[in-house]
């Protein structure tokens, strides 16, 4: 596997680090770390911007990220995966546009329909994988992303728990909206690690529990990975990636001239 230095066109800075490239079954892959290697970038301070671009100039047509995150349902057990298809935002830091008028070499104001944020296709082969590896999983969910790095005060854990979240985590926005204004699949596994802090007689969110459950399951969301990426590498994209491209086109303002 080499190892690739970026300097992302979109944003200021590089990506969180190195890209490392390399084959899986025979699949060209990209791996890139969201915080780097040693967990250094806090989730404000990830140049979302420029991962997305890094690998959209390696032509990557997919983006497969997993990603830890808290419980806000009894059903959901830490433990478990989910395989999530909806958001809501509540970060307040974050560049969430590709198309920003400033930094960016994307002209116009793009205005990104996000109905359905992560493509249907990819998940339904992420879902069927996991069930077929006995794994338990949720084929749906949805996540909120806080901004952190601090965890949820309890009346904020349930007060998203009443507007309808099943996950939280810190990271799946704005990174899913910059995959869909790049025209590449995005899809996302979570992986419960605790059941944030509106648990009654639950022992409360903490770095040590969240990485105690993260160390003993990451290997399940490795598991898909590695049968998703040579199933993925061998079906067929064009209509999916051609109308993701289309979507984009039809979404984005030029300025007059």
């Amino acid at each position: 596997m080499g190892k690739r230095s970026f300097m992302g066109s979109v944003g200021s800075g590089r990506p969180s680090d190195a890209l490392i490239l390399g084959k899986i079954k025979n699949v060209d892959c990209v791996l890139l770390a969201r915080h780097g290697r040693h967990h250094t970038i806090m989730p404000s301070n990830v140049n979302y911007r420029a991962n997305i671009w890094a690998l959209k100039e390696e032509n990557c047509s997919h983006v497969l990220v997993t990603t830890a995150c808290g419980s806000l349902r009894e059903e959901i057990q830490p433990g478990d995966l989910v395989i999530i298809d909806q958001f809501i935002d509540r970060t307040t830091k974050r560049h969430c546009t590709l198309y920003d008028g400033q930094s960016c070499s994307l002209s116009g104001v793009c205005h990104i329909p996000m109905s359905e944020p992560f493509c249907t296709k990819t998940r339904e082969v992420l879902i069927e994988i996991a069930k077929k590896l006995g794994l338990q999983c949720h084929s749906k969910g949805t996540m909120i992303t806080i901004e952190g790095p601090r965890f949820s005060s309890r009346a904020e854990s349930l007060m998203f728990r009443s507007w309808g979240a099943d996950v939280i985590n810190m990271t799946t926005v704005p990174e899913v909206i910059l995959a869909k204004e790049a025209g590449m699949s995005y899809a996302s596994i979570a992986m419960a690690t605790d059941y944030d802090c509106w648990k009654e007689h639950e022992e409360a969110v903490s770095v040590d529990k969240v990485l105690k459950t993260l160390k003993e399951n990451a290997n399940k969301a490795t598991s898909i990975l590695l049968t998703a990426i040579p199933q993925i590498g061998s079906m067929e994209w064009t209509d999916t990636l051609h109308t993701l491209k289309t979507t984009v086109q039809c979404s984005v303002i030029l300025p007059k001239q």
